[in-house]
């Protein structure tokens, strides 16, 4: 068998599999293994390496989002449709190469060799008399040893009892790999993360957003404890794993509202500050974050690297071209507001749906975008603002369901500015209600986030009546025909977006939908969009590739050391002072005005705890795994909330298919074992678990 085949697909390798790194910085590497780190120079470009999957890969497709999301309570497929319902349904699902959870095994362990590289070519450095780097190794190490624990987490998270990887692997190759079990794994996660939060300085080095810091490994630390404690394991010195949860989730907490001064923590007031468009760069709510290239900076990293690909939010809208005589919007490759939106799959339950209550929870609107309006191109003069106007006349009321005739104006403008790198940037203003001469001095260009349409408690329905810029309302409260007889726009309820079974129709031909909206009228594919990872703002477009938005993304921010404080109280049975611990999420989550006895709890229960989850956390990489820990991922629990998946899913689903790849590559796949899914003779588990 071919040696390097074998590193490669098992990815126990010294040298990542990729070009460049997710770091905007430079990596003199070159082509040196482990053999070769002789250099300061050469082992800091090994060590920027070690984060390359992260932003390469885990968090700039939508590979890992369908491993972490799909198969949950909170998301199905557009159209009811069987695109990935290996991960959505549990259809299908077993060891296959290629596949995203193929993918994701492969990506991690590929940097698990240029961890453990980093690691003990580090210790070797930190033994030297009178380095000069030495401070900057110190840092660099405790870097390494981070690395090296998150990726064993989310191996295990994902896959169940695996192998680690703890040695330089250029010096073995082990074609007879063995599983560790699950306390050994933690053991060694716990161990990587807790000394990367008692070694890692508050500020990253080099002041580099990239790099993991302080307040990462807590926050990771603790996601580890939760994790181990929901697969009922106990720490080696006595206690639990959700006691140390919940000391060190408080402790966080506790710093972080006296000024973060010992972690770096920080909680924005207003949740909608943590989407603001401004504050997607160097976001100070972010622990740990997956850092977009920016076209407008990094023009090196741009040029010589094959990073700046994130195409994740294209996977969460439906097309909006496809009610092209209201939206304006003709083809999706010239659509320089929402990008090219042709690859929609993923779209929230109506169990998700139902979990919010916008008329005092800003989250409503901040996590989904329900209320869709066109463009124009007045700055660069591209598209002339009259163009865009739709005229709303009898025939195309009727067709669309909308009350009345008349003119449905552009709600934003986007520029087409120069960059650096990466071609024309699209930021979009807004123009405002009631202002439709077109002239560009009129336009609003300080609106945190042109993708929230901020919920109007003012109307019944959260949606002002006299609104002409948008051509499409999803309505979270039921609108009869009355209620839309007024309204230019086109308003579909959310609650029939759904059949009798939960799913989403797959056709407007025969069916509750035709008999209330009309058998030709094309909305029943419409949802309400995750727009999380829709991002506009200058650096973040890949010039005319418009399914491409480059953001950050959060891998972990303050918000969820709140929520595994809740959860891990109240499973130490504890629900006062999870209630807590929820509240304050929800108290910067309220809009102004609404009493807090409307939204505060008294004591948490389990459910409280999973649904703010939900409310918190929806589409952010997740949910599968703390469905999970909490033994969820099963048919009564799904049933209801996820009905095909509740179809579908046996009990060896609580893990993720080993890789094909791998089993294929090693001499005892039989032995070790593809987690149950019956490829191979045994499901390699027995005896693990512990």
């Amino acid at each position: 068998m071919n040696k390097n085949i074998l590193k490669s697909a098992m990815a126990f390798c010294a040298v990542a599999l990729l070009a460049s790194c997710s770091l905007d910085e430079y990596n003199p590497l070159g082509s040196d293994t482990s053999e070769g780190l002789t250099s300061f120079d050469k082992w800091y470009g090994m060590q920027a390496k070690c984060y390359e999957p992260i932003s390469m890969q885990m968090y700039s497709s939508s590979d890992f989002m369908a491993v972490t999301e799909c198969g949950t309570d909170l998301w199905i497929t557009s159209k009811n449709s069987d695109n990935r319902k290996e991960l959505f349904y549990y259809d299908g699902l077993v060891p296959y190469a290629g596949k995203p959870w193929d993918n994701v095994f492969t990506q991690c362990y590929s940097a698990l060799g240029n961890c453990n590289t980093v690691i003990e070519n580090g210790e070797k450095m930190l033994k030297e008399p009178e380095n000069e780097n030495t401070e900057a190794v110190k840092q660099l190490y405790a870097e390494a040893r981070f690395l090296r624990g998150y990726y064993h987490l989310m191996l295990t998270t994902y896959f169940g009892p695996i192998t680690l990887v703890t040695h330089d692997v250029e010096q073995s190759i082990d074609l007879s790999p063995k599983r560790n079990t699950l306390t050994e794994i933690y053991t060694s996660v716990i161990s990587d993360l807790k000394y990367a939060m008692d070694n890692l300085n508050v500020t990253p080095y080099n002041n580099n957003r990239a790099r993991a810091t302080k307040k990462a490994a807590l926050g990771m630390l603790c996601r580890a404890y939760a994790q181990a404690a929901g697969q009922n394991l106990t720490p080696a010195d006595g206690g639990s794993y959700w006691q140390k949860a919940a000391d060190l989730a408080a402790d966080f907490v506790a710093d972080t509202e006296n000024g973060g001064a010992k972690y770096g923590g920080y909680l924005y007031n207003d949740v909608s500050d943590v989407w603001a468009q401004a504050n997607n760069r160097n976001n100070k709510e972010a622990l740990f974050e997956a850092p977009g290239i920016d076209a407008d900076v990094d023009q090196e990293t741009w040029n010589y690297s094959s990073a700046g690909k994130n195409k994740i939010f294209a996977f969460c809208y439906w097309n909006q071209s496809l009610c092209s005589a209201i939206s304006k919007i003709k083809s999706d490759k010239q659509n320089y507001l929402y990008g090219r939106t042709n690859e929609g799959v993923i779209a929230p339950s109506k169990y998700l749906l139902d979990l919010y209550d916008p008329t005092w929870d800003k989250r409503w609107e901040n996590t989904f975008q329900t209320a869709f309006g066109s463009f124009s191109m007045a700055q660069p003069g591209w598209i002339a603002y009259n163009s865009q106007k739709a005229t709303i006349n009898k025939k195309t009321a009727t067709l669309y369901g909308i009350g009345k005739t008349g003119t449905i104006y552009p709600y934003a403008d986007c520029a087409a500015e120069t960059s650096v790198s990466g071609g024309n940037q699209y930021t979009a203003s807004v123009w405002p209600l009631g202002e439709t001469s077109g002239d560009i001095t009129k336009l609003q260009k300080d609106v945190k986030n042109v993708y929230v349409y901020d919920y109007d408690t003012n109307d019944k329905y959260g949606i002002n009546k006299d609104e002409n810029r948008i051509f499409l309302y999803l309505s979270k409260k039921a609108m009869d025909k009355d209620a839309r007889a007024d309204r230019v726009y086109a308003c579909v309820n959310i609650d029939d977006l759904f059949d009798e079974n939960g799913y989403y129709w797959s056709t407007n031909q025969g069916n509750a939908w035709a008999d209330k909206y009309g058998a030709t009228n094309p909305l029943y594919q419409c949802y309400p969009c995750l727009n999380k990872y829709q991002w506009n703002y200058k650096g973040v477009f890949y010039g005319s590739n418009l399914q491409v938005k480059n953001g950050d993304v959060f891998v972990m921010r303050s918000a969820e050391v709140y929520l595994i404080a809740a959860e891990a109280y109240q499973k130490l049975g504890n629900g006062g002072e999870a209630a807590k611990y929820i509240n304050k999420l929800r108290k910067r989550a309220a809009r102004p005005g609404v009493s807090e006895a409307t939204y505060t709890l008294a004591t948490a229960t389990e459910d409280d705890v999973l649904n703010e989850y939900a409310r918190e956390l929806a589409g952010e990489y997740q949910r599968w795994a703390v469905l999970q820990r909490h033994g969820k991922l099963n048919k009564t629990y799904l049933t209801g909330k996820n009905n095909r998946a509740a179809a579908s899913i046996h009990d060896y689903d609580k893990y993720r298919p080993i890789s094909q790849k791998f089993l294929q590559q090693i001499d005892n796949a039989d032995e070790y074992g593809d987690n149950g899914y019956g490829t191979t003779s045994k499901s390699g588990l027995d005896g693990y678990e512990k």
